[in-house]
């Protein structure tokens, strides 16, 4: 055997030992975590909700994990309390391709580690666009606009800074955060309340794993089919995909995802990342090798699980946390 052939099986076998093991992620949660039974939970709407009347629930198999939630007739807030406030909310948006809320790991464990980071921490559960509502692809905005409104009124009974509130967004939930951070004025309701005075927008924006574009061919097929329907116009297409309206009003924004996602591909993160620096609007991103699809808080030791602190730190910075 030459010593050019030695030297490159050589190569090979330093590669293989230096690649990492895969990940997997744990299966869902078959019964619903005690810390979300136990939060306060708060409705958005009551009674005047938009769009009362066309919910239409969907059959669910008997072993469906309940952290998966579907069939939302009223959107609410699960409100998550610090031991040590710092002065600042974030609203958590779980994503689950607008077909569910993935309440478990992108609620609740999400919750767990801002709140022990001083932050008051509401989890937003929001309608999803295919269960009967007749302005499905508003829908979900509408939540997410009256959601922002609700924490920044509820700020003198908990004791934050009405303008010192975030949110994070994960997937589609991700997708949704980006829509309050560009659309967070777009008219979707008519007001019901003096609630619906505030403004609804941000004062700064996490966005993890997060599904943008709704065009071809970087959108998440499913997290589009479900927002906009099976054969949405172009116009509707350009409308909801939120990189394609950064201005000068969007809020600063932060990015994190795992270059092996195999779900929604890091060109969203690009593209938002892109849209802000060319509209000159403050960005950060951290893109991990590893991490794959809804790392949550991320893998214990992996650089993923870091993702938090550096969005603390970075709200800091911000002014926000």
């Amino acid at each position: 055997m030459g010593l050019s052939v030695l030297a490159a099986v050589g190569d090979a076998r330093a590669a293989q030992v230096n690649v990492p093991s895969p990940i997997k992620r744990p299966p869902p949660a078959k019964t619903l975590p005690a810390a979300w039974t136990r939060a306060e939970r708060l409705p958005l709407w009551g009674k005047d909700m938009p769009g009362a009347g066309q919910f239409r629930a969907e059959p669910l198999p008997p072993d469906y994990p309940p952290v998966y939630r579907r069939n939302i007739a009223e959107p609410a807030l699960h409100v998550f309390r610090p031991a040590r406030p710092n002065g600042a909310a974030v609203l958590v948006i779980p994503g689950g391709a607008y077909l569910m809320v993935s309440i478990d790991n992108e609620g609740v464990a999400i919750a767990d580690r801002l709140t022990t980071m001083g932050y008051h921490v509401f989890v937003l559960t929001y309608r999803l666009p295919n269960e009967g509502w007749r302005d499905r692809a508003d829908v979900p905005l509408q939540d997410a606009q009256r959601a922002a409104r609700l924490v920044r009124s509820l700020a003198p009974r908990f004791g934050f800074d009405a303008d010192r509130l975030a949110t994070v967004g994960f997937s589609a939930g991700g997708h949704l955060a980006a829509t309050l951070a560009t659309a967070f004025d777009d008219r979707v309701y008519a007001p019901r309340d003096a609630i619906d005075a505030l403004s609804a927008r941000p004062a700064a924006t996490g966005l993890i794993y997060p599904v943008i574009t709704m065009t071809d061919p970087y959108t998440h097929a499913q997290s589009r089919a479900m927002l906009l329907g099976d054969h949405p116009s172009p116009a509707l297409i350009a409308h909801r995909s939120p990189d394609q309206h950064v201005g000068a009003a969007t809020p600063p924004i932060f990015l994190a995802c795992a270059c092996d996602d195999s779900h929604v591909p890091i060109e969203n993160s690009e593209m938002m990342m892109a849209a802000c620096r060319k509209a000159g609007r403050p960005v950060e991103a951290h893109f991990f090798q590893e991490g794959e699809h809804a790392f949550s808080v991320g893998y214990a030791g992996t650089p993923s699980s870091l993702w938090l602190d550096l969005f603390d730190l970075w709200l800091k910075r911000a002014g926000v946390g």
